[in-house]
């Protein structure tokens, strides 16, 4: 943030420029807490700490291994952790996330650093999604939910269903309380969030897509309806389009915040934070317009000013000091304690693993983070280990298609090269060279396009070589691009002979700073 910036005490949006989807956050005290969705990512459910719902720290993982285990021991890509609803009820804190392959889970905590409780299935089924509680003033429990068509075959509705207050299991037949079919030009009505104020319960959801549309509120005098309805958030004439799910948050002066995502393709959902405010018993969120809609504003007055210490994301480089993995890591697929090794030394070890088709997506075990939303480079000393022919490693840039460039070994020696591979098709080098030896520092540069350069250098130089040709990423399934690190081995490798990689501390600078 600049001088002139904190004078006035502003914030920007977004306030979380990198894949974060489907926020959702509390404030319990003078905290604030968010969580997103973390899909086929392990550990998930990233939860976020601030003071000023401006400035962010990434401090747990609720999730350690996405249940059923066994099922996640491999990539699932646009499966796991959708999105999630967070609550504090009785002093604890409750996560109700759904899989839409397997049902709605519930897990607890006394603290949301953790340790975290093993997640339970509250609603078996497919096709059931981002899920949201409501304790009642007479101590009864409700939970309302949307569907995904891919699992269920219906979708563009919300349904409630009242669930015993421990949330084990179900006490009444689910009834839909909004049909978005029945609403003129409403489509893919979702992530509804269940509140209750001043008398009236209100569903935040947004319709009309993930990428093109807006956000609505309803209310009703119950909790089954009838609802009725208006649209609080859309793009109107700004960048931000469209403005989708998320949280209605307070802050300790009384006022009123959302928090939304937008979509940016290759990075991901970013954050944004809406002011918010109420007209004529109607929520009124962002920049005021007609009929009691808003649009997202680009820069605010800081909900709480004395509290942050200038805006910031959650931390990216690793200097690996720590005999642990920071929570800003994750892997595709449920680890395993034989991928790697943190011995706390600055050092990572990464053990060489076997995919069938070595194809970087159905590998597990590549250690990522989320590209960030602004330019971004990220570098690393990367060593070669082991002498079975075809091992190789390396610093990858990972979507539905990727990146990578690093070290093979050959029968002759070590190249170093870069690699692009798609779904389904085997892997097309793009430059290949000789290494001088088994240890290279690697860089990757992503510009704000996403157009993005892999470079390497000796550890003895300071010259930086790119490697021949650029390259532009791709977005995942439902989530944007990944950084990784990966050490992999040819099929038919005895686990003996894999070896594997290491790694240097990783720095990363966004938008010229060290993040």
């Amino acid at each position: 943030m600049t001088d002139e910036r904190q004078a006035m005490a502003l914030y920007s949006n977004p306030i979380l420029d990198a894949d974060w989807p489907d926020p959702d956050a509390i404030r319990v005290g003078a905290d604030f807490w968010l969580i997103a969705s973390s899909f086929n990512r392990a550990p998930g459910l990233p939860v976020l700490h601030s003071r000023d719902l401006v400035s962010w720290e990434h401090v747990a993982n609720a999730l350690p291994h996405v249940p059923p285990v066994e099922h996640y021991a491999l990539p699932r890509h646009g499966s796991g952790v959708w999105a999630p609803s967070l609550r504090h009820h009785d002093g604890v804190f409750v996560i109700v996330y759904p899989d839409p392959d397997h049902g709605i889970y519930v897990l607890t905590a006394a603290d949301p650093r953790g340790p975290w409780s093993e997640p339970w299935c509250l609603l078996p089924g497919r096709g059931l999604i981002d899920p949201c509680p409501l304790w009642d003033d007479d101590g009864r429990a409700y939970l309302v939910h949307g569907w995904a068509g891919s699992r269920a075959g219906i979708k563009n509705r919300l349904t409630v269903v009242e669930v015993d207050p421990g949330l084990r299991q179900v006490v009444g037949s689910p009834r839909t309380v909004v049909d978005g079919d029945e609403l003129p030009g409403f489509r893919t009505l979702e992530g509804p969030k269940l509140y209750k104020r001043d008398g009236w319960y209100w569903i935040f959801a947004p319709a009309g897509g993930v990428a093109t549309g807006w956000q609505t509120v309803f209310r009703s005098r119950s909790v089954w309806g009838p609802y009725e309805h208006r649209t609080v958030l859309e793009q109107d004439t700004t960048p931000v389009n469209g403005p989708h799910q998320g949280a209605w948050v307070d802050a300790p002066d009384g006022s009123d915040w959302f928090l939304h995502f937008q979509d940016r393709g290759v990075f991901g959902r970013v954050v944004h934070l809406q002011p918010m405010r109420w007209e004529e018993g109607w929520p009124q969120v962002g920049e005021p317009l007609r009929d009691g809609r808003g649009r997202p504003v680009l820069e605010h007055p800081l909900p709480v000013p004395a509290a942050g210490d200038g805006q910031q994301e959650p931390v990216r480089s690793d200097d690996f000091a720590a005999p642990v993995l920071a929570t800003r890591w994750h892997w595709q697929a449920n680890p395993r304690p034989d991928w790697y090794e943190v011995p706390g030394d600055g050092t990572l070890r990464l053990r060489a693993q076997v995919s069938a088709r070595s194809d970087l997506r159905e590998q597990g075990a590549v250690l990522c983070q989320q590209l960030p939303g602004q330019p971004s480079t990220w570098t690393t000393r990367v060593t070669l280990q082991g002498d079975a022919p075809g091992t190789r490693c390396g610093l990858v840039l990972l979507g539905r298609e990727y990146a990578w460039a690093g070290l093979v070994r050959k029968p002759t020696g070590i190249d170093l090269t870069l690699r692009h591979g798609a779904v389904g098709n085997i892997e097309e080098s793009f430059a290949r060279t000789s290494a001088p030896d088994g240890t290279l520092d690697l860089r990757l540069t992503v510009e704000a396009d996403g157009a993005a350069i892999f470079s390497w250098r000796s550890p003895d130089t300071e010259t930086w070589h790119d490697l021949a040709r650029a390259w532009t990423a791709v977005e995942g399934h439902w989530i944007g691009a990944e950084v990784g690190l990966f050490a992999a081995a040819p099929p038919g490798t005895p686990v003996d002979e894999r070896g594997g990689a290491l790694f240097g501390p990783v720095r990363v600078t966004v938008a010229g700073k060290d993040a």
